[in-house]
């Protein structure tokens, strides 16, 4: 069941300051974009105040295309496309860590994983904490407990899907009262395992898909089957095009292609929804168009990618 991406090229490269382009076919690939994908946005400052980022650690977009940011101050920030601050607040506590995860649930609720505090948030999109939503809150290895949530992803009858890191690294499925349905995973590197599954989403297929981090591959289950079963499995540990490192989120543009953000190789990597590598954007920089172990990626209808890119405290706005 495992494969690996396919590491060969017909190369087409574009280099500049800000940042590079290697677009390509991987085998039986069409190539789609005439050329390197342009920033028409670069917004965010570093700092504490209001619409200022210090260390954004994950993003996410709601269907009125309002963009939810968390940074390690634990401020859940909301802002218009452009970079417009529209409100924020605060999660419940810090002092043992701050969230890694955001998603958007049913009734365009917010999901915040509240890591360190081994639990689920619940949001309305204006900010107030649905404290009968939240799910855990104890730390442990049983049904309903957690070690380090990373992430959730709703599915369209409530239930809820979570992942988590350290003590257990595996997902929990949980029914739309909050009750556990099921759990899947295990540490370690075989197939059906994780080592940080850090960003979880529905893929185009219904198909839940799993950024596993620290093995450095994305893993797909369906999730029909209780406990899920593993349908797929790719992508290799490395620097080359085609291999990951630290794959941290990842976002579909809706025409057969997923966008992995790299946090290791720091830079953006295009792949067909079977795992064959297309084509490649980033390098180290602080140049608009380059990167700084960026965390997250989101899309919006018009095919804009937003970057979260961390440690320069910014977003930047990619149109292909």
């Amino acid at each position: 069941m495992q494969s690996s991406p396919k590491n060969r090229f017909h190369r087409r490269t574009w280099l500049a300051a800000a940042g590079y382009w290697t677009g390509g076919l991987a085998a039986g690939c069409r190539f789609s974009h005439a050329g390197p994908p342009r920033v028409d946005k670069v917004w965010g400052r570093r700092g504490i105040s209001p619409g200022r980022l210090q260390r954004p650690r994950a993003i996410a977009i709601d269907d009125h295309q309002e963009l939810y940011i968390v940074d390690i101050t634990g401020r859940i920030q909301v802002f218009d496309r452009d970079g417009r601050l529209l409100r924020y607040w605060r999660t419940p506590a810090i002092e043992r860590g701050k969230p890694v995860g955001l998603a958007i649930g049913l009734g365009r609720r917010l999901l915040v994983a509240d890591t360190h505090y081994h639990r689920l948030l619940v949001y309305t999109h204006r900010g107030k904490l649905l404290k009968s939503r939240t799910i855990g809150g104890t730390e442990g290895t049983g049904p309903g407990e957690f070690g380090f949530v990373t992430d959730s992803v709703q599915t369209s009858d409530g239930c809820l899907y979570v992942g988590e890191y350290g003590q257990n690294d595996r997902i929990q499925k949980f029914d739309p009262k909050g009750a556990v349905v099921t759990q899947w995973g295990g540490h370690g590197g075989g197939v059906g395992q994780f080592r940080r599954p850090q960003s979880l989403k529905l893929g185009p297929d219904g198909h839940l898909w799993v950024a596993d981090a620290c093995n450095h591959r994305i893993q797909i289950f369906d999730i029909d089957y209780e406990p899920a079963r593993l349908v797929s499995v790719w992508g290799t540990p490395g620097p080359n095009p085609g291999e990951l490192q630290f794959p941290y989120d990842f976002a579909f543009d809706g025409r057969g292609h997923i966008f992995v953000c790299e946090f290791g190789n720091q830079r953006i990597q295009q792949f067909t929804l079977s795992g064959e590598p297309v084509s490649v954007w980033g390098t180290p920089g602080r140049a608009p168009g380059q990167l700084s172990r960026p965390w997250g990626i989101v899309v919006d209808p018009s095919l804009r990618f937003y970057v979260l890119d961390t440690y320069n405290h910014r977003v930047q706005r990619l149109r292909l």
